[in-house]
């Protein structure tokens, strides 16, 4: 009776906290009923395009849920996207977000935003310039390699950790400024920056 009395709270729970897919305005979500939070997910099917403003809040069958991260993968391979702006409500941004986002050419990334995950802009061969926030701590690793556009970077303060290959084949960057709060620089984190 016990062991059925557990497995029906689990299944209560899983299903209670399970995440619904939807698409508002253009942009799919994980929506999570429960704690009326939401993750922009990658589309059932093609990829996102064009300069994309993500809300802080979405509404979705009459309720309204903060949209608090960027699912890994979520715009994996949107070449024709141009821009993207996330709003102050991302904390969190998924491994391989951004990655192979050829036309991506500029990011706002709010304060709230603490690490970038790995292969977050990987391959994104025309982002020119990116400004973190001085809430970023982590940078993982090959989190901007392949930025081949990228001329310089300032880190914040926040910074403690460097990953590997972070910024590997980065050929045009010229410059970046390292703060004291560096504690850590993974293997490979600069190499192939010609």
């Amino acid at each position: 009776m016990k062991k059925l009395f557990t497995f029906c709270a689990f299944l209560l729970i899983v299903m209670v906290c399970r995440a619904e897919e939807v698409q508002i305005d253009g942009i799919w979500y994980d929506i999570f009923t429960h704690y009326k939070e939401a993750f922009v997910i990658k589309p059932q099917s093609g990829s996102y395009s064009g300069d994309i403003v993500i809300p802080e809040k979405v509404t979705h069958n009459g309720a309204v849920y903060s949209v608090i991260g960027i699912g890994d993968r979520a715009f994996i391979g949107s070449f024709d996207l141009t821009s993207i702006t996330l709003p102050n409500s991302v904390t969190s941004i998924g491994n391989s977000a951004f990655s192979n986002c050829h036309g991506l050419t500029s990011i706002t990334l709010p304060n709230s935003v603490t690490s970038i995950g790995e292969s977050t802009f990987f391959d994104c061969s025309s982002l020119a310039s990116i400004a973190l926030s001085n809430s970023v701590t982590s940078i993982g690793n090959s989190a901007f390699s392949g930025c081949y556009s990228l001329t310089s970077i300032t880190l914040p303060n926040s910074v403690t950790s460097i990953g590997k290959s972070a910024f590997s084949s980065c050929r045009s960057l010229t410059s970046i400024t390292l703060p004291n709060s560096v504690t850590s620089i993974g293997i490979g984190a600069f190499s192939l920056c010609n």
